[in-house]
């Protein structure tokens, strides 16, 4: 066995040369048929094309309104369960709501509402804060940072 002699394990087909005669089996219209606009060199339409009549995705409706790609999602929580989860004197962050289990997803911020009423001095910090919620907080003698 010499180089040369070596073959692949596997068939190896030529590819057909369409237009080369009619004894090559794929002469004459070289299995394009007939005239036509998919007949000539470079024819054809488009993916989607229907002939000039409108095309399917022209005619279905869209989609109304608009998706924000820098929406930042936030956990709400309202002062009314700080009054029924922690004592007076009690500092509120991410963790201390992680371990009460009052917010689920630990990759979104957490905004704290005025919702309810605080009685009790409590510290809060690393959260987002409405003014609703930090005119409560330091009227009970809270602080927010």
């Amino acid at each position: 066995m010499k180089l040369h002699e070596l073959a692949p394990k596997i068939a190896k087909k030529a590819r057909v040369r369409r237009g080369q005669g009619n004894s090559a089996g794929k002469g004459n219209f070289s299995g394009r048929g007939c005239k036509g606009q998919k007949a000539r060199a470079g024819g054809g339409v488009r993916q989607g094309f229907e002939g000039g009549q409108t095309p399917l995705i022209q005619r279905m409706p869209k989609r109304p309104g608009f998706k924000n790609p820098n929406r930042i999602e936030t956990q709400v929580i309202n002062v009314a369960v700080l009054e029924e989860h922690f004592k007076a004197g009690e500092k509120v962050h991410f963790e201390s709501l992680l371990a009460k289990k009052l917010i689920g997803q630990t990759n979104s911020k957490v905004k704290l509402l005025g919702d309810g009423e605080l009685t009790k001095k409590l510290d809060i910090s690393g959260l987002l804060v409405s003014k609703s919620a930090k005119e409560k907080v330091e009227k009970a003698g809270g602080s927010v940072a």
